[in-house]
């Protein structure tokens, strides 16, 4: 196999650990030098394929690739950002090639979601397409846990680990002051069309009357009447009433509650507000106190509460995906696979990205229970592993450390420059 360099990029929204991936990657095509030369980040994803915007890795020294590993938030940048096909815009596609040929890369790793593996799958087809031959390989990350074909999407557990152990902190808050001050708290979570995070809320309660007593689906059309019963009677039999909303909740005619009418990079609609929008529909009808928090980036930044099994999933598809690629895979995509629920184990297994581009995987309805506002065992039992064990960052001086790439830049090689549409 003739030496090639290898392109790596982060794409969508980051989590606690895609840098982790990111660390998995570097250092197993590190240990491969007679086969990948150098590896090449892209700026701001695929982006700084497009726009010759390269990061020279190997500027970076092992230890600082390793902190990684720790690091939240994406260390090359992000974007959002959508090839469109090939028809569309052959333009696009022509330009990597361009790239891609200037700077001897023969491996393209894409770290992201449902719409990033979309974009590696149409990378993969350049060979087919355009005559370029390129190994690429999908490298799954989201917080919205939404993937096909995989167990459960790395950077899932530790937003999962950071809702549960919120709710069940404020739980304990509301309660000390609830007959006097704030009867009903709603905590709005990530989760456009599918509601892992929300469910993972419902890990908090243990038993009868935990919080959260109501836990808000996108799986589940939201109807005012049961939903507000069931807040006036958690109040009146607990004393208080912890919410979980997730920020994809439809009304009866499929309406997200929270769209605001505009769309982001991807086409989806902007969502944001159904906290506080549930909240004025408390307090107008019941009459009770109220207090809301949108997790917002919190909830998938929160590298300091991060899962231990998450670190470890995050990190392992980075690896297998340089594997792969070197042993010739193209257009495939490491998967996580459950082999055990108690005790909990797992493997690497694969899945052809033109499986996974684009489908949304939502919460199973055997994870909810009947009256539509909980979470059942076996639920609970999916859930649960995805949240086991911690791993702190080093710390000083109270405050955990991170590390700050030097992110040199390779010297561009191309005359023309790209102008995104």
């Amino acid at each position: 196999m003739a030496k090639k360099n290898a392109f790596y990029a982060q794409s969508g929204g980051v989590t606690a650990v895609i840098n982790a991936s990111a660390c998995g990657a570097i250092e197993t095509a590190r240990q491969h030098p007679e086969v990948i030369g150098k590896v090449y980040a892209g700026r701001n994803g695929i982006i700084g394929a497009l726009t010759e915007d390269l990061i020279d890795t190997s500027q970076d020294s092992d230890n600082d690739i390793a902190a990684l590993r720790h690091t939240p938030g994406g260390a090359f940048g992000s974007c959002r950002y959508k090839l469109k096909g090939l028809e569309e815009n052959k333009a696009e596609y022509e330009r990597l090639i361009e790239v891609f040929k200037a700077h001897d890369i023969g491996y393209f790793f894409y770290n992201g979601g449902g719409d990033s593996q979309d974009t590696a799958h149409k990378v993969s087809q350049l060979g087919d397409r355009l005559g370029y031959s390129i190994k690429c390989i999908g490298v799954p990350k989201t917080v919205d846990n939404d993937l096909p074909l995989t167990d459960n999407s790395p950077g899932f557990g530790s937003v999962a680990k950071y809702v549960a152990v919120s709710v069940r902190e404020a739980a304990l808050d509301v309660a000390s002051m609830a007959r006097t001050s704030t009867k009903v708290f709603i905590l709005e979570v990530m989760g456009r069309h599918a509601g892992w995070i929300a469910a993972a809320g419902g890990l908090a309660a243990e038993q009868e009357g935990d919080a959260p007593h109501i836990i808000l689906f996108p799986e589940i059309p939201f109807e005012q009447g049961r939903f507000l019963e069931k807040v006036d009677a958690s109040v009146k039999d607990y004393g208080y009433c912890v919410v979980v909303a997730s920020e994809g909740v439809r009304n009866q005619e499929g309406q997200f509650l929270s769209e605001t009418g505009s769309r982001d990079a991807f086409g989806h609609a902007q969502l944001g507000g159904v906290a506080p929008f549930i909240a004025q529909m408390v307090k107008e009808r019941l009459g009770y106190k109220y207090h809301w928090a949108v997790a917002d980036y919190l909830q998938r930044a929160a590298r300091h509460i991060a899962s231990r099994v998450d670190v470890e999933q995050a990190y392992a598809v980075g690896k297998a995906a340089v594997e792969f690629a070197i042993r010739g895979k193209n257009a495939v995509m490491p998967t996580i696979l459950r082999t055990s629920h108690d005790p909990y184990r797992w493997e690497i297994g694969s899945a052809h990205l033109k499986d996974v581009a684009n489908v949304e995987k939502t919460l199973p309805q055997s994870y909810i229970t009947q009256e539509g506002f909980g979470i059942t065992e076996e639920g609970r039992s999916y859930l649960a592993p995805l949240i086991q064990g911690e791993d702190y960052p080093p710390y000083k001086n109270g405050l955990p450390i991170y590390v700050e790439l030097k992110n040199v830049p390779v010297e561009k090689k191309l005359k023309e420059a790209f102008t995104l549409r």
